[in-house]
């Protein structure tokens, strides 16, 4: 078996390529978000990993509509309590195939491909959390941007 360099596939800084345009006219949320996987970052690794601070409601609320993809993916919200590492710090709302999901805890959501979801929306935010997509089989930025408000592009 060839000898690999496994820092060729360790990303220690991200890139800054999701939501540059909305650089000043956002609040609340982190822009642009960091990208920690991509076929850019990781020739090959087919995969593109978004990561973003959710800090308060984010405006404009949403900033991401209905869309579908054509490739699985995963999108996590994730708590910042190391007390209580399940509590969201907010509630929020996404629909999938048109039925609304609620929630307040960290979570999980695989979104098989062509499954219609969004908008999510948030509730409320108490404390800040992250927002997280894997996108799997798309490691490519363009593609793994449908739905976006048209001021996040």
């Amino acid at each position: 078996m060839p000898k690999i360099d496994y820092n060729k596939l360790l990303v220690r800084k991200p890139v800054y390529e999701v939501g540059v345009q909305a650089v000043g006219k956002h609040k609340g949320h982190q822009v642009p978000s960091m990208t920690y996987m991509s076929n850019a970052l990781v020739p090959g690794s087919n995969t593109y990993v978004e990561v973003s601070w959710i800090y308060d409601v984010p405006t404009p609320n949403p900033y991401v509509f209905e869309h579908a993809h054509n490739y699985n993916e995963i999108v996590m919200h994730i708590g910042s309590d190391p007390n209580d590492p399940e509590a969201l710090g907010g509630e929020m709302s996404i629909e999938v195939e048109g039925q609304p999901l609620s929630f307040d805890r960290t979570t999980a959501l695989f979104l098989p491909k062509g499954t219609k979801h969004g908008p999510l929306t948030w509730k409320k935010v108490t404390r800040p959390h992250i927002e997280m997509t894997i996108m799997l089989g798309c490691g490519d930025f363009a593609k793994a941007m449908p739905g976006r408000n048209p001021d996040s592009k």
